[in-house]
């Protein structure tokens, strides 16, 4: 068996219309309704289920908790991040800093979601890591 990519992850969230807010106003993604009135994030050709706590669709995470979430999403240009961010009164709470991604090196910030989820975005560097393995962040 080889798995090919990531389709989708399931955030469970204490506040569905702050999360949708957040991560569509301040980072960009599409919200999208499915299956019955169920609501996802999208972005490039992933997207996140939302789940909102004590009303998960089953099947489900064992002990779905909001904030338990440490996710990392790659973007194109940091600065132009950074300045959205400042922009939208999102408070950095580290960066930028270097890390080792999937693939690449990474210039990365972490900010937290309304549920206290740590997000880092992270721009890819041009070196590419031999054997396109490494440490994660």
């Amino acid at each position: 068996m080889r798995i090919s990519s990531l389709d989708h992850i399931v955030l469970t969230v204490s506040d569905l219309d702050a999360t949708v807010a957040f991560y569509c106003g301040v980072l960009d993604m599409e919200e999208v309704i499915f299956g019955g009135g169920r609501r996802a994030l999208r972005f490039g050709a992933q997207k996140i289920n939302l789940h909102v706590a004590g009303a998960e669709f089953s099947p489900a995470a064992h002990r779905p908790t909001p904030g338990s979430g440490d996710l990392c999403f790659l973007v194109e240009a940091l600065d132009a991040v950074i300045a959205r961010l400042e922009m939208a009164g999102v408070a950095i709470e580290e960066g930028p800093v270097s890390r080792t991604g999937a693939w690449s090196p990474l210039r990365s910030v972490y900010i937290r979601d309304p549920d206290g989820n740590l997000i880092e975005l992270s721009e890819p560097q041009e070196v590419v890591l031999a054997g396109g393995s490494g440490e994660a962040a």
